[in-house]
């Protein structure tokens, strides 16, 4: 018995239903590759979507469960569909479903194609159920704890050039998948991948692929649509059609090999060289694969889970704007959070739930992480925790008595960053200066109505410095909201961005809070005030969130674009840090705006020892 959690990919989409028992009366449906017809995955690639994971499902030892596999493919690619599970929390990535604990619903084997009334009605072969709804198009827009997108952070102590700050800019790590890849983008973006273009377009995903030879092929093994299994152990149905990628003339070739030698090349599985292709997009340097017009339904392939995020690195590549955060693996996130769970039970508290875990690399000496956790006290109350760590490595030493010298071995030291503590009661200032922008002023006041609504935080001040707008009552306009604290400043002559926002920051009295450099044009998230708090550090961290830029056209609600990678103009910073950096430069940057966030960049990158500039 135990909480297992499946997951499915496929080319294109496809669908997993499972049943509470051995009745197909009561399956639902667990997980699936999209729903548009345009979603897609490698194979043995889990988490691409949010909707390929399921919810934890109890499974108990020597019951049968019923389950049902709807899978859609078009005319093009490699088609592919893959089952796996995992047990709840544990460190290990998803293993694919083995075949010895999955056995036939029926028996097909002597029955005709024209044979369906063996083939159970259920609820997944209805289109118009209306449990098949799931989620919203876009994962990043689904509910969920976590809901900021985190970029990296830099250190240096020597001279830049201009604008040089953005390559010390590092990336962060997140846990769980937060989703902010925007896979719906990538038809126009596919760099996530490693593969050229061309390459895509000829093989597209064999390279992922091993076809089973004759011999190993477990014939118990098929293509079929309705399964039962045993939840004994972890398991895996795998299947495939047989390719064959040969030119004309190769098939002529081997029209006089022998029996033995033909069907030795008929299962060869075809691998393509790790080497990048170069070539028009539409191939025709090379002829395109053939597909044998028969499907061997007998043919079985072999994946493992696949893992894209292993080839990323914290560097920000402006190449790539729709890949999302980094991904920190579960067997690194979660013994670091059971083991600073145990320090913390002596105060008797019980974890319920990881929310968030950020990681900041340091290969060298460690790791510094904001872990947020919710917890249950001995009163039954339910608590939010958000804490810095650092994972400390520490080399121990032991003697080997056969041969006298010592091994050394890696432990890990959980410790308190000095100085490195968030107050949830810091005052956050944002500045917006503004020029004859009637309509966005007027959706930024009530998105700050709605910010202060929704948390009742009067801990904010909403600060505008006005460049004499014209075309509405900005003043007024404040006066009449229902904003705690705001701030009017009317200015003159031409809009100076610089200028204005500098003029802002002179006006606020207390150094100790914190000054949000911001601007119009933007959709915030409800949890924007507390997400500027924790990333905001005096003497040691500023705040600069990366903001997705819509195509034209598109809402919020239907976000198409991409991550502004290379852009710091939204800049979260304690006042009296951003006194020491010098302000805003409003000397060089005086009758335009552009360019003035790398320049603060860079002062910024020189003045924090240990500045981490998150997104």
């Amino acid at each position: 018995m135990g909480e297992f959690v499946f997951a499915i990919s496929s080319k294109d989409n496809s669908e997993l239903w499972l049943s509470t028992d051995d009745s197909p009366l009561h399956v639902q449906l667990l997980a699936r590759v999209g729903k548009t017809g345009t979603e897609w995955t490698a194979p043995g690639e889990f988490e691409k979507y949010a909707s390929q994971i399921s919810s934890p499902f109890r499974l108990f030892a020597e019951r049968r469960y019923f389950f049902e596999v709807i899978h859609k493919q078009n005319h093009k690619g490699t088609d592919h569909v893959e089952v796996a599970w995992q047990l709840l929390d544990q460190n290990y990535g998803f293993v694919i479903i083995d075949s010895q604990h999955i056995s036939l619903y029926v028996n097909e084997s002597s029955f005709s194609m024209n044979d369906v009334a063996h083939i159970p009605q259920t609820l997944a072969s209805h289109a118009t159920s209306a449990k098949k709804d799931l989620s919203a198009t876009v994962d990043m827009l689904r509910e969920d704890l976590q809901d900021t997108f985190y970029q990296g952070e830099s250190d240096s102590n020597f001279p830049l050039l201009r604008y040089q700050g953005l390559q010390f800019v590092r990336l962060s790590y997140v846990y769980p998948n937060d989703y902010t890849r925007l896979t719906h983008m990538e038809t126009e973006n596919s760099c996530f991948y490693p593969e050229s273009q061309y390459y895509m377009n000829m093989y597209k995903f064999s390279r992922y692929m091993r076809l089973d030879p004759p011999e190993k092929r477990n014939l118990d093994r098929g293509t079929f649509f309705f399964f039962f299994f045993w939840t004994e152990v972890l398991f895996g149905l795998q299947n495939s059609i047989k390719t064959e990628m040969v030119a004309e003339d190769e098939k002529q070739s081997k029209g006089n090999a022998t029996g033995e030698d033909r069907a030795k090349d008929e299962w060869d599985p075809v691998w393509i060289p790790d080497v990048d292709f170069e070539g028009p997009d539409d191939g025709d340097l090379t002829p395109p694969p053939e597909y044998d017009a028969e499907v061997n339904w007998d043919q079985t392939f072999q994946i493992a889970n696949l893992d894209f995020q292993a080839f990323r690195s914290d560097w920000i590549d402006l190449h790539c704007n729709v890949s999302g955060n980094l991904l920190l693996r579960s067997s690194e996130a979660l013994p670091l959070v059971r083991a600073f769970m145990e320090q913390l039970n002596r105060k008797r508290f019980t974890l319920v739930r990881v929310i968030n875990v950020v990681k900041r690399a340091d290969g060298v000496q460690g790791n510094r992480y904001l872990l947020e956790l919710m917890l249950k006290d001995v009163n039954g109350q339910l608590l939010r925790l958000s804490h810095y760590i650092y994972a400390l490595f520490r080399q121990s030493r032991s003697r080997n008595r056969g041969h006298g010298f010592r091994k050394t071995k890696t432990e890990t030291l959980l410790c308190n960053p000095v100085g490195l503590h968030w107050n949830p009661d810091t005052t956050v200032h944002f500045i917006v200066p503004v020029k004859n922008q009637a309509r966005w002023v007027q959706t930024l006041i009530r998105d700050m109505e709605t910010l202060f609504r929704i948390t009742g935080d009067t801990n904010f001040n909403l600060i505008i410095t006005d460049y004499g707008s014209t075309d509405m009552d900005v003043r007024k306009a404040l006066q009449e909201s229902s904003l705690p604290r705001f701030q009017y400043l009317k200015l003159s002559g031409d809009f100076e961005r610089s200028a204005g926002l500098q003029a802002g920051v002179n006006h606020i009295k207390d150094d100790h809070s914190i000054v949000f450099l911001c601007d119009l044009h933007i959709h915030f998230p409800e949890s924007i005030i507390d997400t500027i708090r924790k990333h905001c550090v005096e003497g040691y961290k500023a705040f600069a969130p990366i903001v997705m830029r819509l195509d034209c056209g598109a809402t919020p609600q239907d976000a198409k674009g991409y991550w502004e990678v290379n852009g710091f103009g939204l800049l979260g910073i304690f006042k009296s840090d951003l006194n020491a950096v010098g302000g805003m430069n409003t000397k060089e940057f005086k009758n335009r705006w552009g360019g003035e966030d790398w320049e603060l960049l860079d002062r910024s990158v020189l003045f924090f020892f240990k500045s981490c500039l998150i997104a």
